[in-house]
């Protein structure tokens, strides 16, 4: 089977490191994978390095009648049989020339957000698309709903995690623990995530606020993006001394590890998060919002605690009661890593895409 994957988003995030390791793992199953994404999209580099075949394409709406007809000769030259769409105008795009070229199309949704009401979701998931794939299940009602599509043709792949990875050497570790001043009698919480608005990182600076009488209590983001407003606020509430930001890591795996608890914050846009995932994998106990796919990952009181988006108090609360309670860490960390071996590694995903693409073929 020959498969052209369409991306109009010029970032590297989840979004577009799904669509890459996706693919190779497709192609390891006797899949052929072609790309066409936006021009100057960082996935055209990473893409390419892998020994892909990228075409970049001007997907801008106004360009949207000459990117049509830039994929119906890339769907003719490969002999393309299934296309698979992931952002909104190339979902458009491709929609289009998948119904021109008479193709099956795979819609991905990788964001939990409500998608627009009235002829735009119909037309989009349900006319331009033959089956819908969201990250998240929280999602999967109301594209249902509002795109009047069968049940059946929308459904959960979440982005499994690659165990292989995820393997961190005891030393790496520590060093991260010692370079922070971490003492084994500290209990380390943090996040990691691309810091934006949404990622919560102000509510977990301000519960770091309400529990800094307790300085065995250490903090830490990992991560870069739109760190510095965030810089700011943690010298005015004065944690300089238990609070850290490290910036981008190219392997933040070691940092995840060395943490205690994990958290993720977010009030809008997650799916079933990476980060949950593999700190999950790590036996880290979770402490998440209600947002999206977080609840699929962070059962309340079982893998870790569920708390109200943009509610500093309740995560201070929850994470008192971790720092209280290492026997429940423990337990609740193991019980993470079974659900990760259970349900979310990337073998799940390229199974349940093998599926969804034999059924369209």
């Amino acid at each position: 089977m020959r498969i052209l994957h369409t991306e109009s988003s010029n970032g590297w995030g989840g979004q577009e490191m799904r669509i890459l390791r996706e693919s190779v793992g497709m192609r390891d199953r006797g899949y052929e994978v072609i790309m066409a994404v936006v021009t100057g999209g960082r996935l055209v580099e990473q893409a390419r390095n892998l020994g892909f075949t990228v075409y970049e394409v001007d997907f801008a709406k106004p360009k949207a009648l000459p990117g049509v007809f830039a994929l119906l000769k890339i769907i003719a030259k490969h002999k393309i049989d299934l296309i698979n769409t992931h952002s909104s105008t190339d979902a458009w795009i491709g929609g289009v020339a998948g119904r021109i070229a008479r193709k099956k199309v795979v819609r991905t949704r990788h964001l939990s957000t409500s998608i627009k009401k009235g002829l735009n979701s119909r037309l989009l998931y349900n006319k331009l698309a033959d089956q819908v794939v969201t990250t998240s299940s929280a999602i999967i009602p109301l594209i249902v709903n509002q795109s009047k599509i069968a049940p059946e043709n929308c459904r959960l792949v979440a982005t499994g995690v690659e165990p292989e990875r995820l393997r961190v050497q005891e030393e790496s570790v520590q060093k991260f623990r010692e370079d922070l001043g971490i003492t084994p009698d500290d209990c380390l919480v943090g996040t990691a995530c691309i810091v934006r608005s949404w990622k919560g990182i102000e509510d977990l600076i301000r519960a770091a606020h309400l529990l800094r009488d307790i300085p065995q209590i250490k903090w830490v983001v990992i991560g870069g993006g739109f760190v510095d407003q965030y810089k700011s606020l943690a010298a005015e509430l004065s944690l300089s001394s238990t609070l850290f930001f490290t910036g981008h890591l190219d392997n933040p795996y070691p940092a995840i590890a060395a943490l205690d608890v994990f958290t993720l914050l977010s009030t809008a846009n997650e799916g079933v998060s990476q980060a949950c995932l593999q700190a999950a994998y790590l036996e880290k106990p979770l402490v998440t919002t209600t947002v999206g796919g977080l609840p699929e990952v962070c059962y309340d009181h079982q893998t870790g605690i569920l708390v109200s988006p943009s509610n500093p108090k309740e995560v201070a609360s929850a994470v008192l009661s971790l720092y209280d309670d290492p026997e429940l860490r423990t337990l609740m960390g193991k019980r993470a890593r079974q659900l990760v071996e259970n349900k979310f590694t990337m073998q799940h995903t390229l199974d349940q895409m093998e599926a969804v693409y034999q059924k369209l073929i």
